[in-house]
């Protein structure tokens, strides 16, 4: 198994231990995902400290606000790095009001345009006030207009109104523990509705634990209750689901 979408440096315990039980869960790969700043760098030090972990590097929506051309060259130039392989996460965020939405969506396109310089696969958050589609549908119309030829990941996907035009751009959708909530119904549906080739899992971590954990710290081992989830709806063994992520994740980032 894999966790497409992991973030070690917040994690509770000790990174070692964190590492160590997802393998032991099975989990043979995790790409632990950079939010700008000093957290880049704490992404590729974990992933240069064990063979299993991979890197991205970005600016996330809700520090948007510090993102400007000396940041901007520090993506690119991390990028460099031979464990980083997406750039992001980077989108639009009108959940939490820590950046004008102008400057999220500067941010955004720029990190675009680092990742179509460097053939990178960029990863996508999106996050909505409760009831609203606002920031989903601009990312929809952002990636539209600028990011043909990118390969697109929409992190922690929570549109599922929006998975036919997923499918329709052939954007990858990876799925967190929210797909295993007993309201997530509509997600599920979702999930059913992918191609083999366009679905991921993740767990966010240390965020989002899945409905057998739910409500305590989230590690990568818990992408496996995840996985289950995914797999039951879509008719699939947990085998065959590992296959299809596994090549989905070889395919994305190159590990």
């Amino acid at each position: 198994m894999i966790d497409s979408h992991t973030h070690l440096f917040l994690c509770e315990r000790p990174e070692a231990d964190v590492v160590a039980a997802a393998r032991e869960a099975g989990v043979r790969r995790m790409l632990n995902v950079g939010l700008g700043g000093d957290a880049n760098v704490e992404a590729i030090a974990a992933a240069e400290r064990h063979e299993d972990v991979f890197a991205t590097v970005g600016c996330h929506p809700t520090d948007a606000g510090a993102f400007d051309d000396a940041l901007a060259a520090e993506i690119a130039r991390l990028a460099g790095h031979k464990k980083v392989r997406a750039i992001g996460e980077t989108g639009i965020d009108y959940y939490r009001d820590t950046a004008p939405p102008a400057e999220q969506r500067r941010a955004f396109e720029a990190q675009i345009e680092i990742a179509r310089d460097l053939d990178l696969p960029v990863v996508i958050h999106a996050r909505d006030p409760e009831g609203e589609t606002t920031a989903s549908d601009e990312i929809f119309e952002l990636l539209d207009a600028r990011a043909g030829g990118v390969a697109v990941i929409l992190h922690c996907f929570l549109a599922p109104w929006r998975v036919e035009d997923a499918i329709e751009r052939g954007w990858t959708c990876s799925f967190s523990g929210i797909v295993t909530f007993p309201a997530a119904d509509e997600l599920r549906e979702a999930a059913a509705k992918l191609p083999d080739d366009l679905l991921l899992v993740e767990t966010d971590a240390p965020y989002l634990a899945p409905q057998p954990v739910r409500g305590k710290p989230n590690e990568p081992a818990h992408v496996v209750s995840t996985a289950e989830a995914v797999a039951e709806v879509r008719g699939a063994s947990y085998a065959e689901l590992e296959r299809t992520v596994e090549a989905n994740a070889k395919a994305l980032f190159g590990w």
